[in-house]
């Protein structure tokens, strides 16, 4: 008799999601570590977990774009995740940290209210505020592969995941890696001082105010030069539009300044 197969849960679904939002698609394949680590844990096939991390990967739009296809009959389930994130990111990336945390036996919360909202101490909110921001720094960092969007520098330690609309000014953006760029040390302070902004067809924009006599040759090739180059796209959640417009109009300064 053919044994049937075990349906997956929301928790082992929401594991999944975190960890393909961590990882460069690339690595997205059985004999990666952390896939046979986190299949381990939940009882399943390494296999099975990186197709369903496929499957996530073929409801992404920037994938589509590129042939990427998951299982003919990808479950509803994997749907109703993917549209979950997208609908609410800082929600449930912190509801895939906090699986992560049970299922490696931390305690990161000690209460919880009769809602279901946890009752959050201050350091507990410092937790929560690391956590996401984790979340949000591996999954632009992964989307890029490890690469600044604009020069190409792809040593980890000197990157940032930038963010578009600033964390401070939008909590809704906060966590969703589409209002990230994987940027170096020195472009990312360029982007977050308004020297320099991306346009929606994704070219770099630098403010006239570098134009100096006195320019180093870092400051000429990091800045003067890659003004209207193309920014490395992501292998997925390509920068939202919205956020990239807000930030021209908000942060990016012209010669006058503003």
């Amino acid at each position: 008799m053919k044994q049937q197969r075990r349906v997956w849960a929301r928790e082992e679904l929401v594991l999944a999601f975190n960890l393909y939002c961590r990882t460069p698609f690339g690595h997205i394949h059985r004999l990666n570590p952390r896939i046979i680590e986190l299949a381990n844990k939940i009882e399943r096939t390494p296999s099975a977990l990186a197709m369903k991390m496929v499957n996530f990967a073929s409801l992404d739009p920037a994938q589509q774009k590129r042939g990427i296809k998951g299982l003919q009959h990808a479950s509803c389930e994997d749907k109703k995740v993917w549209e979950e994130y997208h609908d609410n990111w800082e929600r449930l990336a912190m509801e895939s940290q906090i699986a992560i945390g049970t299922l490696n036996n931390e305690l990161l919360f000690e209460d919880e209210s009769d809602e279901g909202h946890f009752l959050l101490t201050e350091t507990e909110r410092k937790v929560k505020t690391r956590l996401l921001q984790n979340f949000f720094r591996n999954a632009v960092l992964a989307s890029y592969n490890c690469t600044c969007a604009i020069c190409g520098m792809s040593l980890r330690i000197m990157l940032n995941a930038s963010h578009i609309i600033p964390w401070s000014k939008d909590r809704r953006r906060r966590v969703d890696p589409r209002n990230g760029i994987c940027l170096c040390a020195l472009h990312d302070r360029a982007f977050d001082r308004g020297v320099i902004a991306i346009s929606d067809k994704f070219r770099i924009i630098v403010s006239d105010m570098t134009k100096i006599k006195t320019a180093s040759r870092l400051h000429q090739v990091g800045l003067i030069e890659v003004a209207g180059a193309m920014i490395l796209l992501p292998d997925r959640f390509y920068p939202d539009k919205e956020a990239l417009a807000y930030h021209r109009e908000n942060v990016f300064m012209d010669s006058r300044g503003k």
